[in-house]
């Protein structure tokens, strides 16, 4: 194999028979020359990963943790083992030593192998609703792409930002965030991935990564985030944390309460991810010359919309408005979003706009991906590792000024939401939170809202947010360099958040301490 089709090898330089001698005159036998080309780096990457589980695994039970109630949150032997077989996978995520749908299987394989859970909970969690709503969204992003819809779209916006690729990048991540105020930001990611390509491809021909690919799709994952966070139908999150809130303290937060606070913030995220993008991935091509007159040729080539592009753009926008539906209509509300997508699924071949060849092109690898997500997330949950890590962490914030509790709390979402579902990370963070903030001086809502702002934001894991995992299927960036540009940007958002609960919230109304 050539260096570029192993960029994360060891790089051997080419060696002639003088340079292979042995001291005795000889050469090397063919098993010593085949294994001076081993993968160091990623020999070391699986033992680190191994290495990180053995630790934890065989590590002398650990001390439970003790709210400031008194409660006693014990780890068990299983809870230890889900801690482990987390450090194993991060690990193994982060730096793809294996695709990260084999390394999701690992995780099924693991816990049944260890009894940290049986292989029957394990593995189901692979075929969970939010999985299949996966599915269904990668699905949209599908059909988008072979009815030409995307190319449309692409060719509009192209046309209306110009040929300057800032503007570009300002126009693509505005377009995304605006998207997740009336849709799920899974479904808004599905949706422009396809639309994004269709961009990416006015800007090169060429098939390797590229400093523009690179801020365009990590970045559609970014400002899905900060978008979602602003109303109820962005994501799921919002309407489980308002309900922990009513049941923990008896109040309501409303739909356009939830937006007033969480409008600005959204806002400002997205804006400042548009520099931070700038600054970190600038774009090779300052402007892309003649971009303007290109794509409004190529759009009147398309020709006037086709009835494939018809039906598509119905059933789509059906689906998304009954998924909206939702939040307001309480018959809606019992009714999974998985079924929903997925009979657009049904209808898509129904009315023969996919076919089966298309449906075998799907990205499994991205599947088994939040599989696996869900699988980890679940084991933390059920064996109670999770719950131990929140109690711990925010313990240690109950004597400390309300503004550092406050700030705890939002980191400690913060990684949560990047290693198991945001819901979860919400779930196990909220009752203890709640619990805490009158010993501190704490108003329960900006505990609420600092919680949903970084739940919204994972921006270091693909299993963070499925947007993240949907931008990695560009093959511009990999694992590690979405972690890497994910850690100034958590160092942002932290800081964007500490200015709002601390100035711009209480200016807005918001009861902060007591």
């Amino acid at each position: 194999m050539t260096e570029e089709a192993t960029p994360d090898a060891v790089r051997v330089a080419p060696m002639t028979d003088k340079d292979t001698q042995l001291p005795d005159g000889g050469l090397p036998s063919p098993s010593i020359a085949k294994g001076a080309r081993i993968d160091r780096k990623r020999l070391f990457c699986i033992l680190l990963g191994l290495a990180l589980f053995a630790i934890v695994y065989f590590a002398p039970t650990l001390p439970p943790a003790v709210d400031p109630a008194g409660k006693e949150f014990a780890l068990s032997r299983e809870g230890k083992a889900a801690l482990a077989l987390f450090f194993l996978a991060a690990t193994w995520w982060v730096t793809e030593v294996i695709p990260i749908g084999v390394t999701s299987i690992t995780i099924g394989v693991v816990q049944a192998l260890f009894l940290i859970r049986s292989a029957e909970d394990a593995f189901t969690d692979f075929m969970v609703p939010s999985v299949w709503f996966i599915f269904g969204s990668l699905m949209f992003g599908m059909v988008f792409t072979k009815t030409g819809i995307t190319r449309r779209m692409a060719y509009k916006m192209l046309s209306l930002v110009g040929e300057r690729t800032s503007m570009i990048y300002l126009g693509c991540f505005v377009m995304t965030s605006a998207l997740t105020l009336i849709m799920a930001h899974t479904a808004v990611a599905a949706t422009v991935f396809p639309l994004f390509m269709a961009v990416y491809a006015l800007y090169t021909d060429k098939t390797e990564p590229t400093k523009f690919g690179k801020g365009l799709f990590i970045g559609m994952a970014f400002v899905a985030g900060a978008g979602s966070i602003i109303t109820l139908l962005g994501a799921a999150r919002g309407a489980v944390a308002i309900g922990f809130y009513r049941e923990l303290t008896e109040e309501t937060i409303s739909f356009f309460q939830l937006t007033y606070y969480m409008l600005p913030v959204g806002a400002v995220m997205t804006f400042l991810l548009w520099l931070y993008f700038l600054i970190y991935y600038p774009p090779e091509k300052k402007t892309i010359p003649g971009l303007r007159d290109r794509v409004n040729r190529l759009y009147q080539s398309l020709g006037p919309i086709t009835r494939k592009e018809t039906l598509a753009l119905t059933i789509v926008f059906g689906t998304i408005v009954t998924l909206s539906l939702r939040s307001f209509i309480p018959p809606f509300e019992a009714i999974d979003k998985a079924p929903i997508i997925l009979v657009a699924t049904v209808l898509f071949f129904l009315f023969k706009i996919v076919e089966l060849e298309d449906l075998e092109g799907t990205s499994w690898n991205i599947i088994l991906l939040f599989g696996g997500a869900m699988s980890i997330g679940l084991c933390l949950w059920e064996t109670g590792a999770a719950e131990w890590l929140a109690v711990n962490w925010l313990t240690m914030f109950q004597e400390s000024h309300w503004m550092m509790f406050v700030m705890g709390i939002a980191v400690f979402v913060l990684v949560m939401t990047n290693v198991i579902m945001n819901v979860a990370a919400i779930a196990i963070s909220m009752p203890v939170a709640l619990v805490m903030a009158p010993y501190v001086g704490v108003a329960p809502e900006v505990v609420l809202f600092a919680s949903l702002v970084t739940a919204g934001m994972p921006f270091l894991l693909l299993v963070g947010a499925a947007p993240n995992a949907i931008a990695y299927a560009s093959r511009q960036f990999t694992t590690a360099e979405f972690f890497r540009t994910g850690i100034p940007a958590s160092i942002l958002l932290i800081i964007v958040l500490a200015v709002f609960v601390w100035f711009i919230w209480p200016a807005m109304g918001m009861p902060v301490a007591t």
